[in-house]
């Protein structure tokens, strides 16, 4: 079994899950087997103002640990992670960052601010 643990930026309380990544998809959004398909699959709650197409940065995640059980970041997910506010080195798309590992261990925080320019077009 894998397991995710989410740290929040805004003091939310920590979640953490475990799952078996064969199962995959959870959900509809985001690539089958995503931290995003993941996190929806088991009720945890990410942003997504695209729907999980690699259009938007609003699923930014910042993995602490377990960045090697995930698949490369597209030259897409590059680009709009140029976008994002807060980029780190180890910065992914949760819609993007699929997990490849089945026995992964990874901790994600997601950052207190994200931009969605779905909402603020509004």
């Amino acid at each position: 079994m894998a397991r995710i643990r989410v740290i929040y930026e805004n003091g939310s309380p920590e979640r953490t899950i475990e799952f078996d990544p064969a199962a995959a998809p959870f959900q509809h959004d985001g690539q089958p087997g995503s931290v995003l398909d993941v996190l929806l699959g088991h009720g945890i709650h990410l942003e997504h103002a695209c729907g999980g197409n690699c259009a938007c940065t609003t699923c930014h995640v910042i993995v602490k640990q377990g960045i090697n059980s995930l698949s490369e970041a597209t030259e897409q997910e590059e680009d709009m992670l140029d976008r994002a506010p807060g980029l780190t080195p180890t910065s992914r798309l949760g819609c993007q960052a699929v997990i490849e590992d089945a026995d992964a261990d990874i901790v994600i925080v997601v950052p207190r601010y994200t931009i969605n320019q779905v909402s603020e077009s509004r």
